[in-house]
């Protein structure tokens, strides 16, 4: 049996992040066209969705009910916050003003077309 005392056991990172959505091909439209992500083989799993590699990470998009109210969200670690929001921003993507976590990062959110929200994140 495995010990307790080993937590490196979990401190790889996150190997994905699974979102629901209630249009499969408009999110996936989304995340490919807009943000650069690559749409990677799924296999069928009996509901409808997309996987999406996301630099080492993968985004999973389930085609099922969304969550009510502000529900979960996922970070994107990036360089230059004002450069990314300019990008998203130009794309016709609405993004809030960069706002601080005082010694932490600064973090500006946005949606994705099902309301999910996503999260730029550039440490400070």
């Amino acid at each position: 049996m495995a010990s307790v005392e080993r937590p490196e056991l979990f401190t790889k990172g996150v190997h994905h992040v699974s979102i629901n959505v209630d249009d499969v091909e408009a999110n996936r439209a989304f995340y490919v066209e807009t943000l650069g992500f690559t749409q990677i083989d799924r296999p069928d799993l009996g509901v409808g969705g997309v996987w999406l590699q996301m630099g080492p990470q993968q985004l999973h998009l389930v085609e099922l009910p969304l969550v009510e109210g502000v529900g979960p969200h996922f970070a994107i670690p990036v360089d230059d916050i004002a450069d990314a929001r300019a990008v998203l921003v130009a794309r016709g993507v609405e993004v809030s003003e960069p706002s601080p976590i005082e010694g932490v990062c600064l973090q500006a959110f946005f949606r994705d077309p099902a309301g999910n929200q996503i999260e730029l994140n550039q440490p400070l």
